[in-house]
């Protein structure tokens, strides 16, 4: 079996599942011509923008979703507020989140401001006249369900877009929402 190893930009309102369920899409309503054997490695929910990464190859797949082996993730987030340095540290240290009912420890994170040049969403985010908006740039090595959102509204900084940008070593790089490319699988 030859293996496959693909990223794709998914765009906002996309699920990170090949099926569509209830009236969100799922990456296969994309026509990606990915083979038959490809599923997504790890999972972006369908608020959310990115890089997302498919396989075939289960070993790979196993090893960066692994908690043990802690792949770092990083995520362009607009929050909505200028942040203080007491939430800006407030992110970087470990926090109780509620995450399926259930409390989880998260293990803190890098974080700083930052002004990417990302185009407007479509849909496009609420913007409040009063509020501003600042984007920030966090670096994780794990990924609870909506962990960034919930880190950030945790410290009064709701989340208005989140974008992942890498994850281990593959960088999205001026791939436009939707856009996908083949990379070259290495062990």
């Amino acid at each position: 079996m030859a293996r496959k190893l693909y990223m794709l930009n998914k765009p906002f309102g996309v699920l990170s599942q090949h099926q569509n369920e209830g009236n969100r899409l799922g990456w296969g309503s994309l026509n990606l011509p990915f083979p038959a054997d490809v599923y997504s490695m790890g999972r972006l929910d369908a608020d959310s923008e990115g890089l997302l990464m498919f396989t075939n190859d289960n070993r790979l797949k196993t090893r960066m979703l692994d908690p043990q082996q802690g792949h770092r993730r990083t995520y362009h987030v607009q929050v909505e507020g200028s942040p203080s340095e007491e939430q800006l540290t407030a992110l970087e240290q470990p926090m109780t989140l509620r995450i399926k009912g259930k409390a989880f420890v998260t293990r803190g994170c890098q974080v700083r401001v930052i002004e990417p040049n990302w185009p407007d969403r479509v849909p496009p985010i609420r913007v409040r006249k009063t509020v501003p908006d600042t984007w920030l740039e966090l670096s994780l090595d794990e990924g609870k369900n909506r962990q960034v959102r919930r880190m950030t509204a945790a410290v009064g900084l709701p989340t208005l877009r989140l974008i992942r940008v890498a994850m281990g070593p593959w960088i999205l790089n001026g791939l436009e929402p939707g856009a996908w490319k083949e990379l070259e699988h290495r062990d």
